[in-house]
């Protein structure tokens, strides 16, 4: 039995509006042809010695005690920016905010964080309390940028709510979105965090 389209092909769609469907993300996905997987990614890391990270995490861990994290505009600011930043600062490649990007109608909106790179790219998703439904945004989000000319093969995406942050990956020719089913915390995993981001973009 097949099942009754989730998307109407006449419809408008933002990014977020996947946000606030109540469907599974693998239905969403099979909407557009992908297939989602959840298991531990291999995730690139850099070797290099990366400076001033002592201070991102003094800042962060001085700061999150005065600062109520309630909202998302306040996680971004204060937990993801900085690392973004950071990472931006280390690779020399410029961190978009709000990004706007339009492929058609299913697929448009704006990007909260994108860094690219020679190599290969980033898309963050900020969300603030579900990382199942942002998981599925920014999924959508990978496969809307994966239909744009000269991009890698694999897109790498990172959904936070500020103090979690999951990674995922999308395989274009396998038409494959992967969830990672490890984590990572701030300000805990700091060092890992920018390590990765770092891995994926040098």
């Amino acid at each position: 039995m097949s099942k009754p389209k989730i998307l109407q092909e006449n419809g408008n769609y933002s990014f977020r509006s996947y946000f606030e469907l109540p469907n599974d993300t693998d239905e969403i996905l099979a909407e557009f042809g992908y297939t989602f997987t959840r298991s531990r990614l291999q995730l690139p890391k850099t070797s290099s010695q990366l400076e001033r990270l002592t201070e991102l995490q003094q800042q962060i861990e001085e700061t999150i005690p005065y600062v109520t994290l309630s909202s998302e505009a306040a996680k971004r600011e204060i937990l993801i920016a900085p690392v973004l930043s950071r990472v931006a600062v280390t690779c020399k490649r410029l961190l978009r905010i709000e990004y706007p990007l339009k492929v058609n109608n299913l697929l448009q909106g704006n990007l909260d964080y994108f860094i690219q790179s020679e190599q290969n790219l980033v898309v963050v998703e900020a969300k603030r309390d579900d990382l199942t439904r942002g998981f599925t945004q920014l999924a959508v989000e990978m496969i809307a940028l994966s239909m744009l000319e000269d991009t890698p093969f694999i897109l790498y995406g990172v959904v936070t709510m500020g103090d979690v942050w999951v990674f995922g990956t999308l395989e274009s020719h396998s038409r494959t979105v992967t969830r990672d089913i490890a984590s990572y915390t701030l300000p805990d995993n700091l060092e890992e965090i920018v390590k990765i981001l770092v891995g994926i973009l040098e």
